[in-house]
């Protein structure tokens, strides 16, 4: 009786330990799974954010944002802001913009987990004009999005820093 129990006992946690495998396996594929129609939506929305700073319709950017509570941000490193220091900064700069000389996105990157949560790296190169101020952005930036219930991608937390200039010695 007890070689048995313990028979019972060994294949139990042996089938316990190969769950507990296959589930590891699973969710590590789960992530590395591709969103292509995700991954073209999100596109489209970095498309139309880009445009509304191109126009310089603030309220349209501002409506890519999906402020509250859970918002956050980082710039330049500085402590962590919420939703209307970000507001307030978004208004600030590209509600006083006077012309966009240059505003690409290098080395591009848009990573999407579970259809509904995106991640978009890139490095900016922003030249902008503040009256008679050029302002040149170089930057790494990171921006968190989620899909809200709409079905549209939300900007939910935003993350600047510079990018480290190279020097070439001649």
């Amino acid at each position: 009786m007890k070689s048995q129990f313990t028979t019972v006992l060994a294949v139990f946690f042996t089938m316990v330990f190969l769950n507990v495998q296959l589930l590891m396996a699973q969710s590590e594929s789960i992530i590395n799974i591709e969103y292509p129609k995700a991954q073209e939506e999100v596109m489209e929305t970095m498309g139309g954010i880009v445009q509304s700073i191109k126009d310089g319709d603030v309220e349209k950017l501002i409506a890519f944002h999906a402020y509250g509570p859970k918002f956050t941000e980082f710039k330049m490193g500085e402590k962590c802001v919420g939703s209307k220091e970000n507001e307030a900064h978004e208004r600030n700069v590209f509600g006083n913009v006077k012309e966009i000389l240059k505003f690409d996105a290098n080395d591009l990157k848009i990573a999407v987990y579970y259809g509904n949560v995106a991640n978009v790296t890139f490095h900016s190169d922003f030249h902008l004009k503040f009256e008679e101020d050029l302002v040149v952005v170089n930057d790494q930036i990171s921006l968190l999005f989620v899909k809200d219930n709409n079905g549209a991608w939300k900007i939910v937390h935003e993350h600047h820093s510079p990018l480290k200039k190279v020097v070439t010695k001649l």
